[in-house]
């Protein structure tokens, strides 16, 4: 193992991500709503719609995708609103905003970790780093499949990659940097995937995941590269996004196993011997 590879923080390998959390919160006054972290990076995202949208944002052949980006503390500056422009451009492939014409879909999305992990202030390299901003689309995946309001081509998951350079081996390519590796990074970049069984792919297809293609990135580094190394990252961030893809699809499954539970309980109540009776004819209104 390399010298810098070896002091990796809890000795994880080049290609492992973190552990992946996905929380459904359900907030008030949404449709759907999700928390996503990688390890202490985490992000908490809400979906509304499709609701009746104002004139002047009406859009007679598609619904119209508002995305709202709010840092952990302040207010939204330059930078979120970058962010709100390039989740739109992510999302906008992945969602039938045909299907509901005139009316308004809206995202909002809130950084929910400190200052060392990124809180959306400062440049959006800086704030919103390249882990932050994949934990945020992965939250607003979670938070549509939550909501189930929205018709979805497929679904979008994003990991973050890292370059370390290495004197004796030169650039090394690392899954999912965390808070303490960023200073040593000469460089990184998100990378969104979109995943959907309506995709063709030229790659023989795995039995457990539908094929996906590269959304967007925003990958950059301090020094020249070519394509091959570009090509690397990507092929690192496609097994990343595969694991992503894996936890969302258990999740929905403990989504599924708790609404099952809920419709379950209430004939059970009404069944139950103890129940109050109530006459209609003493009753007063």
């Amino acid at each position: 193992m390399s010298s810098a590879l070896a002091i990796r923080p809890r000795g994880r390998r080049p290609e492992q991500l973190r552990d992946c959390s996905i929380v459904y919160e359900g907030l008030d006054r949404v449709d759907g709503s999700a928390r996503f972290s990688f390890g202490f990076t985490s992000c908490l995202s809400s979906v509304s719609g499709p609701i009746e949208v104002r004139p002047t944002l009406e859009n007679p052949s598609q619904a119209t995708l508002d995305i709202q980006i709010r840092p952990l503390a302040a207010i939204a500056g330059t930078d979120s609103k970058a962010l709100s422009a390039t989740l739109k451009s992510i999302f906008s492939p992945a969602l039938l905003l045909s299907r509901h014409p005139r009316t308004l879909v809206q995202i909002v999305g809130q950084a929910l970790c400190g200052t060392d992990s990124g809180n959306g202030l400062g440049s959006a390299g800086r704030g919103w780093n390249a882990s932050l901003t994949a934990s945020l689309i992965n939250a607003t995946t979670a938070a549509f499949v939550n909501a189930g309001s929205v018709p979805m081509k497929g679904v979008v998951c994003a990991v973050a990659i890292g370059r370390l350079q290495s004197e004796s081996e030169g650039p090394i390519l690392i899954l999912d940097p965390e808070e303490t590796e960023l200073p040593r990074l000469a460089g990184s970049g998100c990378f969104a995937f979109l995943f959907s069984a309506a995709l063709s792919s030229s790659a023989p297809l795995s039995p457990n995941f539908p094929p996906c293609s590269l959304l967007w990135t925003n990958y950059t580094t301090a020094a020249p590269f070519d394509v091959a190394q570009l090509s690397k990252a990507r092929e690192l961030a496609e097994e990343g996004a595969r694991q992503v893809w894996l936890k969302l699809k258990e999740s929905v499954g403990s989504l599924d196993m708790s609404a099952v539970s809920k419709v379950e309980v209430k004939p059970q109540l009404e069944d139950h011997p103890g129940a109050m009776e109530v006459d209609d004819e003493k009753v007063e209104i």
